[in-house]
């Protein structure tokens, strides 16, 4: 839990974004308000979205860059859930190379 301040008597909020992407082009996000001190895999739980994820690897992200679950967050952060890859990017890329080339031209 986060700390209190101990002039109000009352603990710390901080605001967070939590986006995910279910499927292709689509892409879902909540806002959430959590206690000072919260962890990115906090605002996982809290957004009810860590159910989705099944027995998946649990990777997070605040603003594009990879953390640990145990990242601590900052009001304003915006925590993104990644799904595992269906497909590895140089395999992607050198099948629509492929699909893409046009035969040349035969030299005169």
């Amino acid at each position: 839990m986060g700390p209190v301040d101990q002039t109000l008597g009352m603990t710390q909020q901080i605001n967070v974004q939590v986006y995910r992407s279910p499927a292709a082009r689509q892409i879902e996000h909540i806002e959430l308000a959590l206690i000072e001190g919260s962890t990115a895999w906090d605002a996982v739980q809290a957004s009810g979205w860590a159910d989705a994820l099944g027995g998946c690897e649990q990777v997070v992200a605040v603003w594009g860059r990879r953390v640990p679950p145990d990242h601590v967050l900052r009001t304003g952060d915006r925590v993104e859930i990644l799904r595992p890859l269906q497909v590895d990017p140089k395999e992607s890329r050198r099948l629509r190379y492929h699909a893409q080339a046009r035969p040349r031209k035969q030299p005169r």
